[in-house]
């Protein structure tokens, strides 16, 4: 749900037998891959306890009522059916005006709580490192020629610092504080 270019798709491909693409008319990611279009604010054209698993990764955040498409989501699953989900959570504002929300593991808990899902794995991944580097790297991106020229070998270096130990342990340390985000997996009852 949310599929755009369906990015994932290599990761998980060996592991289905069927997919089923969905996102709406005014994707930034194209659509040529998509099996319906639908407004995702609204009641999936699908029917009830049809799915093994739904994937919904980067998407809760630009929907007006999370809460809704959860509820939806779970219906269309199969008793037993899983969802996977993740979510950003120190993150810059992207594709305006549809950024709506960030996350906490409660309000997640809370989404699964209601909407008759099981959370069989809730975690934060990152850590302060993580999020220093990818605000940073955002950042970069938007400033006026020729700073990010400059700045890319400095960005390369901070990079590289996340294989050491050292920022590894902080990163862990520092990950219910700094989340990057996080990743969902719940089953319908």
């Amino acid at each position: 749900m949310g599929c755009g270019h369906v990015p994932l798709y290599q990761v998980y491909r060996d592991l289905v037998t069927d997919i089923v693409c969905v996102d709406w008319s005014n994707t930034l990611h194209g659509n040529s891959l998509l099996d319906h279009v639908v407004d995702l604010n609204k009641k999936l054209p699908l029917a009830s306890s049809t799915f093994d698993t739904v994937l919904l990764t980067d998407v809760l955040e630009h929907l007006a009522d999370p809460l809704f498409t959860m509820r939806d989501l779970a219906r269309v699953l199969r008793p037993g059916g899983k969802l996977l989900l993740g979510v950003p959570f120190f993150y810059w504002i992207h594709e305006e005006p549809h950024d709506y929300y960030r996350y906490t593991e409660f309000a997640l808990a809370r989404f699964c709580e209601l909407s008759e899902l099981k959370i069989i794995c809730l975690e934060a991944y990152g850590g302060l490192p993580e999020v220093l580097l990818d605000l940073s790297s955002k950042a970069i991106g938007t400033l006026p020629n020729p700073l990010p020229t400059i700045l890319r070998p400095l960005h390369a270096a901070a990079t590289h610092l996340n294989s050491f130990s050292p920022v590894r342990k902080l990163s862990e340390w520092t990950r219910s504080q700094f989340q990057l985000g996080y990743v969902l997996v719940a089953q319908k009852l």
